[in-house]
């Protein structure tokens, strides 16, 4: 007799989750909602293990929904970026040396004398573990907010995200766009010609590799480019309709007030002394601002074909995001030591439990978000897999 126990988990997160196609696909805008939370959590607190729960609630939900489009893949080329950037800042900690003081050296480095004109800069000199402690929680930092923006990118479809925009920013999201698939694509392109000239039996590494590469990727994207031009002027891309100037100056007032109120609301709310005006006048210029880019929308002539849904799970998504902002925002206001921990003295840093428990909101669309098609088609297989073993296993115990 088979059992069919181990399906159930399966068949009660398929209820959760259906099946991705192109009528229930996720809204592109609610994994940057998500996103966009989880980054900003990351540079609220410069406790490692907080940030390192984050990577880790990013990097699950990418590995549970992510799909095998090129833009898919750029997710470890933001990791090994966001390495890149600790190791930067830790031999800037080194050479030339922290603000913070430190009692614990761990090496002297020969110092450069500069001239007067260059008082409070050091080239060598100590080297404290206080220092990089706190060039490490720095660094670790801004590699996770990196790694949070590329889990949306490897999320989101760039062209699904463009449709998604109001006319009035559809050239700037056009740029946008295009300078977020340059990356995947590059990344495709350099491993494409790397197994190539692997099973040619060439080298791929060194110097002499990294030049025959890069000159096929060099030509590989400015053909792209050319395309890509022609593609856009053969669409009519950059035609606009004729508005009235009255409509022009109105959508120039509001929009420029609007982002101008939006910048005064939100210094109001980051300062004390602007509490009392920073909400009132931030709703203001969001709501200035969106008048604008309606008005300013007037002037686009294209429409939208099948435009994406923002359905419950959109919302679902986009709000575990905010929510693990808001709680991370709140407790760093009443808990400041838990999430940064000290440096002067050296002291061990604990993981806090409400703020921990905040950031694995995040993970909820690893279960609500409709399930890629190429997963689904793995994870039949699988399952079809498993019981042609136990069906084999059956029949040999029966013979």
């Amino acid at each position: 007799m088979t059992d069919h126990g181990g399906d159930a988990p399966r068949l009660l997160g398929r209820g959760r989750a259906p099946e991705a196609h192109r009528g229930n696909a996720l809204h592109p805008g609610a994994w940057w909602v998500w996103a966009i939370g989880l980054g900003t959590a990351a540079s609220r607190t410069t406790n490692p293990l907080l940030i390192g729960l984050l990577i880790g609630v990013a990097g699950y939900v990418v590995a549970a929904r992510r799909t095998s489009a090129p833009w898919a893949k750029s997710y470890g080329a933001f990791v090994k970026l966001g390495l890149v950037v600790i190791a930067i800042r830790l031999v800037f900690a080194i050479v030339l040396g922290s603000p913070i003081p430190g009692t614990h050296v761990l090496v002297t480095l020969p110092e450069v004398p500069l001239p007067d004109w260059a008082q409070g800069v050091r080239i060598g000199g100590r080297v404290t573990a206080e220092g990089l402690t706190f060039a490490l929680y720095d660094g670790i930092r801004l590699a996770g907010l990196l790694i949070c923006v590329g889990a949306a990118n490897a999320l989101a479809s760039p062209a699904r995200l463009l449709k998604s925009l109001p006319g009035a920013l559809y050239e700037v999201g056009v740029a946008v766009v295009v300078a977020m698939t340059f990356a995947p694509n590059l990344i495709t392109d350099v491993q494409r010609l790397r197994a190539a000239r692997r099973l040619r039996g060439r080298p791929d590494k060194g110097l002499r590799g990294l030049l025959q590469v890069g000159l096929p990727v060099l030509e590989g994207a400015l053909e792209r480019s050319v395309a890509l031009a022609a593609a856009m002027d053969a669409r009519g891309f950059g035609r606009t309709a004729p508005v009235p100037a009255a409509v022009r100056r109105a959508t120039a007032a509001l929009t420029l007030g609007g982002l101008m109120g939006v910048c005064v609301g939100t210094y109001g709310l980051l300062t004390a002394q602007g509490a009392a005006y920073g909400l009132p006048v931030l709703a203001a210029g969001l709501a200035a601002a969106l008048a604008g880019l309606r008005l300013g929308g007037r002037r686009s002539v294209r429409t939208r074909y099948r435009p994406d849904p923002w359905g419950v799970r959109a919302w679902l998504v986009a709000g575990s995001g905010v929510a693990v902002a808001g709680l991370v925002i709140w407790a760093a206001s009443h808990d400041t030591a838990a999430l940064h921990p000290g440096v002067v003295p050296l002291v061990a840093p604990a993981l806090p439990l409400w703020p921990a428990a905040a950031v694995l909101i995040g993970l909820l669309p690893a279960f609500v978000a409709p399930v890629p098609a190429e997963a689904s088609r793995t994870d039949r297989t699988g399952q079809q897999g498993q019981k042609n073993k136990q069906d084999r296993h059956v029949q040999k115990e029966t013979s």
